[in-house]
C-alpha cells in the first residue's frame, strides 16, 4: 500500500515538477557524464571569420584557468565525449588541445601573431543567440563577503544553512526515458514523497531551527540572500578568519527573479535594474521585503570549504576567466574567447562608463537561469569591482569555442 501511495505521489509530482539545480555553483559531487548537447547551439566557422584574439587583460590568470580545466579532464574517463557542435571529441584529445595552447600563449604573443595561429591549427565554433542570431548575451556573478559569526547572538541572527539529512532527490529517469537528467527534490512524510519546505517556511516559520545546525549566521539578511544567488561567498568572522561557504543542495523549487518581479510592479525600470537597485529598494522598503523575497521559493544550502569559490566542475573558479553556461550545449571545461563590455569606474567607485573588451576564458560552470547557447554568466571574482561589474553586467556579445585541429 506504501508503494502504491508513494508512485502515486510522484507521479503527481512528475506532472508539475521537473526541478533543476539552482545556482551559479553547483553540485560539484556528481559524477555522471554530461548531458547530451543539442549540436545546433554552436556552428563551427571559417578561418577567415574568425575574430581577432586579443586578451584584454595580457593572458592574466588564464594559466591558472586552464590547468584548472585540465584537473577536471585528468579526473573522467579519457573517451569521455564532448560536443562541439556537429563535432565530438573526448577528454584526451581535450587535454592534448589545451596543452598544446599552453605552449602557444607562454610568450605572450600579440593578438595578430596568436590570431594567425589559431587559423591555422585550432577550429572555432560560435555560440548562437535566440532566434540563431550570431550574438550572445552576458551577466555576471561574483563572490560576495559577508560579516557572520559561528554562533548566533545580537544582531548575528540569520542562519546559513547547510543540507538538510532529510533533503531527498529522485532521478526521473527512473520512471520514464523521456525525464533522463531530470530530478525533483523533496522529503518523505507518512503522506508519501512531498516538495521541500520552501523559503518562507524556511525563514519566516523557522522549520529547519531544530533540524540543521547552521554553518554560520549572519547579520544582514538581504546579503545572505544576494549569497543565495551567487551561490558561494566569504564570511569575515570576528577575529578576522574567513570562512568559505558554497553550494550544496537546493530545496527544488523553481526559481523566480525578485528582479523580474520589481520590473513588473514598476518599482524599478528595466533600464535601472541591477543587484545594487535591488539592495537599495530593499532597504528603502523593508515592510515589503518579506513579500518580494518570498516571490523566490527556491533556497540554497551550503558547505564549508577551504577556500573557493568552486565550479560545477568541482575546480576553483578563476576570477575574469571563469564562466558559466548551458551544459546542454556548451562544452564544459573547454576554451572559450568572449567578447562584451566592462564598466570604467569613476573615483567614487561609480560607473562612469562601459567600454568593449574580449578575452580568453574557461567554461567552468553552470546554473539554472544559465539557458540557451547565447548565454554565459562571467564571474569576476570578489571585491568592490567585482560586485559592481556582476550587479551591472547585462550586454551583449560573442561567445566562441576553441579546440586543436585533429592534424595538428
Amino acid at each position: 500500500m506504501k508503494f502504491e501511495l508513494f508512485k502515486l505521489n510522484t507521479l503527481i509530482i512528475l506532472s508539475v515538477c521537473t526541478a533543476v539545480l539552482i545556482g551559479s555553483c553547483t553540485d560539484i559531487h556528481k559524477k555522471t557524464a554530461p548531458p547530451r548537447l543539442e549540436s545546433a547551439g554552436l556552428v563551427r566557422l571559417e578561418p577567415p571569420q574568425y575574430p581577432v584574439f586579443a586578451d584584454d587583460i595580457n593572458y592574466g590568470g588564464l594559466t591558472q584557468g586552464i590547468r584548472a580545466s585540465l584537473t577536471y579532464l585528468k579526473k573522467i574517463p579519457p573517451a569521455r565525449k564532448f560536443q562541439f557542435g556537429n563535432d565530438t571529441f573526448n577528454a584526451a584529445y581535450m587535454i592534448r588541445s589545451f596543452e598544446h595552447f599552453l605552449t602557444i600563449i607562454q610568450n605572450k604573443p600579440t593578438p595578430q601573431v596568436l590570431s594567425d595561429i589559431i587559423r591555422t591549427q585550432y577550429l572555432v565554433y560560435q555560440a548562437n543567440g535566440k532566434g540563431d542570431a550570431p550574438s550572445a548575451f552576458f551577466t555576471g556573478y561574483y563572490e560576495p563577503q559577508l560579516q557572520g559569526r559561528l554562533q548566533a547572538g545580537g544582531e548575528y541572527k540569520y542562519p546559513v544553512y547547510g543540507r538538510p539529512d532529510d533533503l531527498n532527490s529522485i532521478d526521473l529517469a527512473l520512471f520514464s526515458s523521456e525525464f533522463k537528467g531530470k530530478k525533483i527534490y523533496g522529503r518523505y512524510s507518512p503522506d508519501g514523497f512531498i516538495p521541500y519546505f520552501n523559503r518562507n517556511e524556511i525563514e519566516n516559520l523557522k522549520v529547519l531551527e531544530k533540524r540543521v545546525v547552521p554553518l554560520a549566521w549572519v547579520k544582514d539578511r538581504i546579503a545572505l540572500f544576494f549569497l543565495h544567488i551567487q551561490g558561494s561567498g566569504r564570511i569575515v568572522l570576528k577575529n578576522g578568519d574567513v570562512i568559505h561557504v558554497c553550494y550544496d543542495a537546493q530545496n527544488g523549487r523553481p526559481y523566480r527573479s525578485i528582479g523580474k518581479l520589481l520590473i513588473e510592479q514598476r518599482k524599478i525600470t528595466k533600464k535601472a535594474m541591477s543587484m545594487q537597485k535591488i539592495r537599495e529598494y530593499l532597504k528603502n522598503h523593508p515592510s515589503e521585503a518579506d513579500a518580494i523575497l518570498n516571490y523566490n521559493p527556491s533556497y540554497i544550502f551550503f558547505t564549508l570549504q577551504k577556500d573557493g569559490p568552486y565550479g560545477s566542475l568541482g575546480v576553483k573558479l578563476t576570477p575574469g576567466r571563469s564562466i558559466a553556461t548551458d551544459r546542454r550545449v556548451c562544452p564544459p571545461a573547454a576554451l572559450a574567447f568572449i567578447q562584451t563590455q566592462k564598466p570604467v569606474l569613476d573615483q567614487t567607485g561609480h560607473i562612469q562608463s562601459w567600454t568593449d573588451f574580449s578575452r580568453f576564458a574557461l567554461n567552468q560552470d553552470t546554473g539554472g537561469a544559465i539557458k540557451g547557447p547565447g548565454r554565459a554568466d562571467l564571474f569576476w571574482g570578489s571585491g568592490h569591482y567585482a560586485e559592481i561589474a556582476a550587479g551591472h553586467l547585462k550586454h551583449p556579445g560573442n561567445i566562441y569555442f576553441l579546440i586543436l585541429k585533429p592534424d595538428v
